[in-house]
């Protein structure tokens, strides 16, 4: 993987341009035609069915690296990271925790904002390539507040499986860890998408395997965070790994 100067944006100021938008809908609906607006609608509450549907007949297995404090559900704290195409099965499990989560400003990125936030969770809207600056102040706001935040971290466009720098920037302004994880599913419809998106079939198996935390220091130079950049995407995917062999042995 290339490396990534992963000081080019300054979080701890905000620009004159920069836009935050935290715990609501975020985007301006008048922005979105009549039929787009009747779209999120049905996209939204079907989306949200589903999720509340499927969800709860998995068959989940928790998997912890030492160190790691939570299992998704209780005592969530810091700083999280995991690979799209496990969005579904990751929004349910860290439900009602009140978890910050940036999401693009897209048509995309407004309906799954929406699903998230009737899901328990606080968005903030931006992303790499749009508003990212005032993005991870936002990130950085809701951290202060005792608010953990998580990351689609190869969202929201991909290249799938390689990770962004932002949770390390983040890491180190606030002094949080970052831990990641990743949910397998035995049995999953796969959507052709640039992520592959995962669809749980029901009463199937899972896996959700959870790292132990990492730490960026607030003194930490260019070439440790570079370090500390490669270090999250080889933790991100031994979490993909780790749970898709254990799916893969059929215990």
């Amino acid at each position: 993987m290339d490396q990534v100067r992963v000081e080019s944006i300054r979080i701890d100021e905000v620009g004159a341009s920069s836009q935050i938008e935290a715990g609501g809908a975020g985007a301006d609906t008048t922005s979105f035609s009549l039929s787009q607006r009747i779209s999120l609608a049905l996209i939204t509450g079907v989306g949200y069915l589903l999720i509340r549907w499927l969800c709860p007949t998995l068959r989940l297995t928790v998997i912890r690296e030492e160190g790691c404090w939570t299992d998704g559900w209780r005592n969530t704290r810091g700083i999280w990271c995991f690979w799209h195409r496990c969005l579904i099965p990751a929004a349910y499990r860290f439900r009602d925790n009140k978890l910050a989560v940036m999401i693009s400003r897209s048509f995309d990125g407004e309906y799954i904002a929406r699903i998230l936030e009737r899901l328990g969770y606080r968005t903030v809207r931006g992303s790499s390539s749009r508003g990212a600056v005032g993005a991870l102040i936002g990130m950085r706001r809701e951290l202060e507040q005792g608010h953990p935040a998580i990351f689609t971290i190869d969202g929201p466009r991909g290249p799938r499986y390689v990770a962004k720098p932002g949770p390390v920037m983040l890491a180190k302004k606030t002094g949080q860890p970052i831990s990641c994880f990743y949910i397998a599913v035995e049995r999953a419809w796969i959507l052709n998408s640039w992520d592959r998106m995962i669809i749980p079939k029901p009463f199937s198996r899972a896996c959700a395997y959870f790292s132990g935390p990492m730490a960026v220091a607030a003194d930490a130079s260019e070439e440790q965070m570079n370090t500390l950049h490669r270090q999250m995407q080889e933790t991100l995917e031994r979490c993909r790994r780790k749970a898709e062999e254990q799916m893969a042995t059929g215990k």
